[in-house]
C-alpha cells in the first residue's frame, strides 16, 4: 500500500510519516512549505512541493506515484490566527479538502484519512467529556474551516461507492519524537510555554476568568506520538475494508489547566519563571476534554503517554535545536 501524507512536513504529519514507514508502507510526501519543513522529513522518502489546492498536482501525484491512500494533515491551524485571517483558512483548509477530494475521485483512490480539530466542538461547558456525537459549534474560522472540511469528506463517503474515510478529531497535540521534530509554530499551549521560558520571557495566561476550577483554560493533552499512531490504527481499518466515514475523538480523556501547564512545565525544566495576565483571546473556549470510548473499541487505540512525556520530550527537542543553532 502506498500512502499520501499532505503537510508531510509539518509538525504532525512529520510524525504520521514516520509512523506508517515503520509499519513497512510505502508513503509519499505532498507539501507546500509555507509552514512545514523538508528537514522533517526522511531524506529516502519522496517529496512533492506543491499545494492541496492545486488540482493538477495532486492528480499528478496520487497517478505518478500510485497511491492507495491519502493522509490529509495540511492546512492553517491556529485558531487565534483564524480570526484575523478568515478567508485564507477556508481556502487553505476547506478549498484544499474539497480539491484533494476531486483529485481522489478523479485518480480512483479509495482511502482517506482527514486530519480535523476538537475547534469544531467550541465552547462545550460542562463536567463532561465531548463525545464524536455531540452537536458540533465551532466558535472561530478554524474551527468552522475544518467543521466544514468534516461535511465535504462526509458528503463526498456518500456519494462515491469507492471512498471510504475516517476523521480524527485531535485535541491539544504536544510532544516530541525526537531532535528536531518539535513544534516550531509554537502556536500550541505547550510549545509557548517552554518557549518563552526557553528565552527567559514570562509565559502569558490568556484570561484568568474562565468558568473552570482556577479560572483558566482547560484542555485535553495528547501526545503527537500517540497522534501518529492513531492514523496507523485507522489506516489499518481502512484497508480492512472498513466503508463509509467514521468519525473519532483523538485525545486522552483529562483535561489540564493553564496554571497546571505551568506548574509541570516547571517540574520538568527545573526552571524558576514568572506568568503574565493577558485577556481573554477572541476564539479560546474554556474547556474541551475528549470522550474516547468510540476510539478505543472500534479502533483498539489509547493514548500510552502522558503530560510529562509531552514536556520532557518537546523541552529535549527544543534544547536540541537550540544547541545546534549556537555550535
Amino acid at each position: 500500500m502506498s500512502w499520501l501524507v499532505t503537510g508531510g512536513g509539518g509538525y504532525i504529519g512529520s510524525h504520521v510519516v514516520r509512523a506508517l514507514r515503520a509499519t513497512g508502507r510505502s508513503v509519499v510526501v505532498l507539501d507546500d512549505f509555507s509552514t512545514g519543513r523538508r528537514a522533517a522529513i526522511p531524506d529516502d522518502v519522496a517529496t512533492v512541493a506543491a499545494s492541496v489546492t492545486d488540482f493538477a498536482a495532486m492528480t499528478t501525484a496520487l497517478r505518478e506515484h500510485e497511491i492507495t491512500g491519502v493522509a490529509h494533515l495540511a492546512g492553517r491551524k491556529s485558531a487565534v490566527d483564524s480570526m484575523s485571517h478568515p478567508l485564507e483558512y477556508y481556502e487553505q483548509n476547506t478549498g484544499g479538502t474539497r480539491t484533494l477530494l476531486a483529485a481522489m475521485h478523479a485518480t480512483g483512490v479509495e482511502h482517506l484519512v482527514f486530519s480535523s480539530s476538537a475547534a469544531i466542538y467550541g465552547s462545550q461547558v460542562g463536567n463532561g467529556s465531548v463525545r464524536e456525537q455531540t452537536p458540533p459549534c465551532p466558535i472561530n474560522p478554524y474551527g468552522r474551516s475544518k467543521l466544514a472540511c468534516e461535511w465535504i469528506v462526509a458528503d463526498a463517503a456518500a456519494a462515491f461507492d469507492a471512498l471510504s474515510s475516517t476523521v480524527l478529531r485531535y485535541f491539544n497535540v504536544a510532544g516530541a519524537g525526537g531532535p528536531g521534530l518539535g513544534d516550531r509554530n509554537a502556536t500550541g499551549l505547550i510549545p509557548n510555554v517552554l518557549q518563552a521560558i526557553s528565552t527567559g520571557r514570562p509565559p502569558v495566561v490568556f484570561g484568568v476568568d474562565y468558568p473552570t476550577p482556577d479560572g483558566s483554560c482547560v484542555r485535553d493533552f495528547v501526545h503527537v506520538l500517540d497522534v501518529a499512531n492513531a492514523h496507523v490504527s485507522a489506516v489499518e481499518r481502512l484497508e480492512c475494508g472498513r466503508t463509509g466515514n467514521s468519525v473519532y475523538n483523538v485525545g486522552t480523556g483529562r483535561g489540564y489547566s493553564v496554571f497546571e501547564i505551568l506548574d509541570a512545565a516547571h517540574a520538568v525544566t527545573g526552571e524558576r519563571f514568572r506568568y503574565e495576565v493577558g485577556d481573554r483571546r477572541p476564539g479560546d473556549p474554556p474547556r474541551v476534554i475528549a470522550d474516547i470510548a468510540r476510539i478505543g473499541r472500534e479502533l483498539g487505540w489509547h493514548a500510552r503517554l502522558g503530560l510529562a512525556d509531552m514536556l520532557c520530550s518537546e523541552w529535549e527537542a527544543r534544547k536540541a535545536v537550540r544547541g545546534r543553532t549556537s555550535a
